[in-house]
C-alpha cells in the first residue's frame, strides 16, 4: 500500500511508500537524470519530505546528525556520480560514530553501464568502505527486499547502507502486493549474560577507588549511570561526545577528562584502581592510562577487549546497568560528593577567572561563559570542529541542553547541517550551531537551506580569521604557523543576502544582548563574533 497522490506503480513509488511506512520520512540531497524517477516518487508522497540542498556533502552530514540527535534513519537521495562521490564525507563521519544513514543512488541506465557511461562510477566499489550494507538493484523483482534490507542493516550495524537504482530500473512497473521485504527493527536492545554482570559486579566490588567512564553509548542511560555512581558513591568522568549526559552541576559529575578535560577528572582516574566504561571506545583523545583495568559495558562486542579488561559485558548500557547494580555492594559515602563539590567550584571560578569581559577580540572563554548564562536549558547545539569545539569542551557548562558533533572523523563543516537536521528533527526546540570561520565557509551555502525551509536557528561563528587550531598544532609541532590564515567575508551580511539575519559582535559588552536577540528572532540568525585565535595569554 502506498500514501501517495496515485497507486504505486513503479519501482521508485513502491520502495519511497515502502520508508514511509517504516517511519523514514526525510531525505536530504539534490536531484539529477539518474535519480529522477525517485524524485518525483518523493515529489507525489504528501508524507515524505525532500530538503533539496547546495552540496551532496551538507545532505550526508544531516543525515549523520538526524541518527544522533533523534536515533532515527534519515536517507540521503543523489544522482550517480559526483552526487554520490559529494557523499563521502558525511557518510565517512556516520560510519566513524556508528550512526544509521541509508544512501539512495541513482545509477545509470542499465544499457549504459560500463567504460564511457557519463557521470557513471563502480559505486559498489565506491561505497564498499564505508557502508555495513552495500548493493546495486539490478531486478525490480529484488527492489524492496534489498531496501528492506539495506534498512536493517543500518539500524542493526549501526552505520551507512548504500543502494544504488539504475535510472530506468525506478520507472519499471510494480505491484507492491508481490513484494518480498524483510523485517526492520526500530531500535537493538543486547542484554548481557548472567555471567557476564557477576562477573563485573565482582570487579566492582573487589575495586577500592572506582571511577565510572560515561561515553557517548550511555546517552540513553544516564538514569541508570546516576544509579551506578549514587550505589557506589563513585564519581562520573565523561568522553567528550557524552558531555551533558547529566547537568555539569551534577553532585556526582567531575567532567570530560582527556586534553580538554577537568584536571579532578584526570586526577580521579590516576588515582583509581578501576574503570566502569560505560559505553566509552577508550578513544586517544579520551586519554585513559592503558594500565587502568575496566569494566566495560559495550553494545558493540568488537569493542569489547580495546582496553585491558577486568570483566566484558556485552550489552546496551540502559539494560545492562540496572542489572549490574543489583549485584553490587552498595557503599557509603567516604567524603567524594564534599571533595568533588569541592572541586567542581575551583573549576568553575577558574573559568570565571579566564573570561575576561574587557578584552578585545572577545576571548574565547568569555563567550563560553556568556553563551553557558544565556542558552536554554533544553537548547539543541551542533557543534563544529576546530577552536570553538576547543573552548565548547573546556569552558561550556551543560545543563540539559543535548549537542551532536563529527566525533571520530572530526570533520569541519558539520556544525551548520547538524543544526538543519535537529530543526527539522525537533521543530519547536532551539537550535543552536556552534562553528568557527573555517568550518562555516565550508558549508555556508547551505545558509540558504536554512532560510528556504524556514528553519530558524542562530548561527555562532567564532571568527578569528585563523585556522586556530592548525596553527596550534603548528605551534605545539614546532612548526612556523603558514597557510592558516583566513581571508573571510562580512559573515552578517552574507546572512542579510541569503534572507536571514545577521548581528555582527566585536565588543564584549554587546554580546549578551546580540545572542539574546538572535534567539528571539524566529529566522536563521548568523552572529558573527570577533574573537582572538590565542588560546591563553
Amino acid at each position: 500500500m502506498t500514501t501517495s497522490e496515485e497507486p504505486g506503480t513503479t519501482v521508485a513509488d513502491v520502495l519511497v511508500a515502502e520508508l514511509e511506512a517504516w517511519g523514514v520520512d526525510l531525505f536530504f540531497g539534490i536531484p539529477g537524470s539518474s535519480s529522477l524517477p525517485l524524485v518525483d516518487a518523493v515529489r507525489r508522497n504528501k508524507n515524505v519530505r525532500y530538503i533539496v540542498v547546495r552540496h551532496e556533502q551538507t545532505a550526508a552530514l544531516a543525515a549523520s546528525a538526524y541518527n544522533k540527535f533523534t536515533g532515527k534513519v534519515a536517507v540521503c537521495l543523489t544522482i550517480a556520480g559526483p552526487g554520490a562521490t559529494n557523499l563521502a564525507t558525511g557518510l565517512y563521519d556516520a560510519k566513524e560514530d556508528h550512526a544509521s544513514v541509508l544512501s539512495l543512488n541513482g545509477q545509470v541506465k542499465t544499457q549504459y553501464a560500463g567504460p564511457g557511461g557519463i557521470q557513471e562510477i563502480d559505486q559498489d566499489a565506491f561505497f564498499r568502505p564505508i557502508a555495513v550494507f552495500n548493493n546495486t538493484v539490478a531486478d525490480r523483482a529484488t527492489a524492496t527486499k534489498l531496501l528492506t534490507r539495506a534498512l536493517r542493516y543500518a539500524i542493526i550495524g549501526r552505520g551507512v547502507a548504500q543502494l544504488s537504482l539504475p535510472n530506468d530500473l525506478q520507472r519499471e512497473p510494480l505491484d507492491p502486493a508481490y513484494c518480498m521485504r524483510e523485517t526492520c527493527l526500530s531500535e537493538v536492545r543486547a542484554a548481557p549474560t548472567d555471567e557476564a554482570v557477576r562477573a563485573a559486579a565482582e570487579a566492582i566490588d573487589a575495586a577500592a577507588r572506582p571511577v565510572i567512564l560515561a561515553g557517548f553509548g550511555a546517552m540513553n542511560a544516564a538514569g541508570a549511570v546516576l544509579d551506578l555512581a549514587k550505589t557506589l558513591q563513585a564519581p562520573i568522568v565523561t568522553t567528550f561526545r557524552a558531555k551533558g549526559i547529566l547537568p555539569d552541576e551534577n553532585e556526582w559529575m567531575a567532567g570530560v577528562h582527556g586534553p580538554l578535560g577537568t584536571p579532578h577528572a584526570r586526577s580521579l582516574v590516576a588515582a583509581s584502581d578501576l574503570v566502569i566504561a560505560c559505553g566509552a571506545s577508550f578513544s586517544d583523545l579520551t586519554g585513559i592510562p592503558a594500565e587502568k583495568p575496566a569494566v566495560q559495558i559495550d553494545i558493540d562486542p568488537l569493542q569489547l577487549g580495546k582496553h585491558p579488561l577486568a570483566a566484558g559485558v556485552w550489552g546496551d548500557c540502559a539494560t545492562a546497568l540496572p542489572r549490574i547494580i543489583e549485584r553490587v555492594r552498595p557503599r557509603e559515602d567516604a567524603g567524594t560528593r564534599a571533595w568533588l563539590a569541592g572541586q567542581r567550584r575551583e573549576w568553575f571560578e577558574r573559568l570565571d577567572r579566564e573570561a575576561d569581559p574587557k578584552a578585545v577580540p572577545l576571548r574565547p572563554p568569555f563567550i563560553m561563559k556568556v553563551l553557558s548564562e544565556t542558552l536554554p536549558e533544553d537548547a539543541l547545539i551542533s557543534l563544529d570542529v576546530g577552536e570553538n569545539q576547543w573552548w565548547f569542551g573546556r569552558n561550556f557548562r551543560m545543563k540539559r541542553q543535548r549537542f551532536a558533533m563529527s566525533g571520530y572523523l572530526g570533520t569541519m563543516g558539520f556544525g551548520l547541517p547538524g543544526a538543519i537536521a535537529a530543526k527539522l528533527a525537533y521543530p519547536d526546540a532551539t537550535v543552536v550551531c556552534i562553528t568557527g570561520d573555517g568550518g562555516f565557509a565550508m558549508v555556508m551555502a547551505d545558509f540558504v537551506t536554512a532560510v528556504k525551509y524556514d528553519l530558524p536557528m542562530t548561527v555562532l561563528v567564532f571568527n578569528n580569521h585563523e585556522l586556530a587550531m592548525i596553527r596550534e598544532e603548528q605551534r605545539e609541532a614546532d612548526y612556523p604557523a603558514y597557510g592558516t590564515d583566513l581571508f573571510n567575508p562580512d559573515f552578517a551580511a552574507y546572512a542579510e543576502a541569503c534572507g536571514g539575519a545577521g548581528i555582527r559582535v566585536a565588543r564584549p559588552e554587546d554580546l549578551r544582548d546580540a545572542v539574546l536577540h538572535a534567539l528571539r528572532m524566529d529566522r536563521p540568525v548568523v552572529v558573527d563574533i570577533e574573537t582572538d585565535p590565542k588560546r591563553f595569554g
